[in-house]
């Protein structure tokens, strides 16, 4: 079954005496396709980014507003062309002002799937359907253009690693590794990282998750928020799906779902990686996902003052502790989490 939660920390921002704000429509009327159109906030994430709908003529688009010091556009730009290129349905650019970080968009609308899941979850075969295919069309299609992107390599591993232990065990709990904990540690990622180098690379839109795919009438899903794009992992994008933050699905759901993108891979990639492998790279590539977005929830809490995404710890950590079962290696990491952070967690010191 599906588990409702809801956007916390996600909101419209304040746009009175917006400096940012009269710029992009200054910019904006511009345009002509969206000349005097009035903008209005459509969503904010979690980064400085901000996103404006606009009607004109019975069309609706997308302002985004990216400040430059925060945000460099120019990956957002590049890697629509490739999704573009590979026939997926991502925002098109219609007009760019990297300098001031302005950009005009084509409108997905406004029902994200976690929107509609929370309502309809009996849709949730045919979305997540859609949105398998959409994936293995993107790392298919996406061969050509895998080795243009920044590597998911060993250094940007251990550094999403270390924001579990900095953000939210330190910063957020107040715990520190004594130093048989360090060795276990250290070991802890040695086998994560590996785990995640070994498999074949391929294109990753590396936040491929409810909250980034939009419900749409054609070509559903439509994507967003694909500009940290990487070669890496096979199954990276896949776990960020399958084992979501934000919305939790029964295990026999997942696998089925797991088996259903194992099904529709390239024969050749079958030939190298058996079910028993797959499945092996995707729970321990979950595993290092859920650490890096833990920790991330607790640096927008404490650096951005995004408090909301605390909400979403405890599921993301007990992806991790259902584990266990199957993964002796993981015991030093469960018994962290199940002995200090879950109990730190539920006295809410933020």
């Amino acid at each position: 079954m599906l588990q409702r939660v809801t956007e916390a920390g996600i909101s419209a921002q304040n746009t009175v005496n917006d400096s940012r704000l009269v710029a992009l429509k200054d910019w904006l009327n511009g345009i002509a396709a969206v000349a005097d159109a009035e903008p209005f906030p459509a969503s904010a994430d979690a980064s400085f980014r901000r996103y404006f709908r606009l009607q004109s003529d019975g069309e609706s688009f997308i302002a985004m507003d990216a400040p430059p010091a925060q945000e460099d556009s120019t990956p957002f730009v590049r890697v629509a062309g490739y999704l573009e290129s590979m026939n997926l349905n991502a925002p098109r650019i219609i007009e760019a002002d990297l300098e001031q970080g302005f950009l005009l968009l084509t409108d997905l609308g406004p029902t994200h799937y976690l929107d509609k899941l929370s309502v309809e979850p009996e849709l949730a075969a045919r979305l997540y359907s859609d949105a398998l295919r959409a994936l293995a069309q993107m790392q298919s299609r996406g061969s050509a253009y895998q080795s243009l992107l920044p590597s998911y390599d060993d250094e940007l591993l251990r550094f999403e690693l270390s924001l579990f232990r900095d953000w939210l065990c330190e910063k957020h709990l107040g715990l520190q590794f004594r130093e048989e904990e360090e060795t276990e540690w250290q070991g802890l990622c040695e086998l994560l990282v590996n785990n995640a180098l070994d498999q074949p690379q391929v294109f990753v839109h590396r936040d491929y998750h409810s909250r980034n795919l939009m419900v749409t009438e054609r070509h559903n899903p439509g994507i967003l928020d694909f500009q940290g794009a990487v070669e890496g992992p096979l199954t990276y994008d896949l776990v960020s799906l399958l084992k979501d933050c934000y919305v939790q699905w029964s295990p026999e759901q997942i696998g089925a779902w797991l088996e259903e993108f194992y099904d529709g891979v390239d024969p050749s990639l079958q030939a190298q990686i058996d079910r028993d492998q797959m499945l092996r790279y995707f729970d321990l590539m979950g595993v290092q996902r859920h650490l890096k977005a833990s920790g991330i929830f607790a640096r927008l809490n404490h650096r951005d003052g995004k408090p909301g995404y605390m909400a979403d710890v405890p599921r993301t950590l007990n992806y991790v502790v259902e584990l266990e079962p199957r993964y002796e290696e993981l015991g030093f990491l469960v018994r962290w989490i199940k002995d200090r952070c879950i109990p730190g967690l539920s006295s809410p010191s933020w």
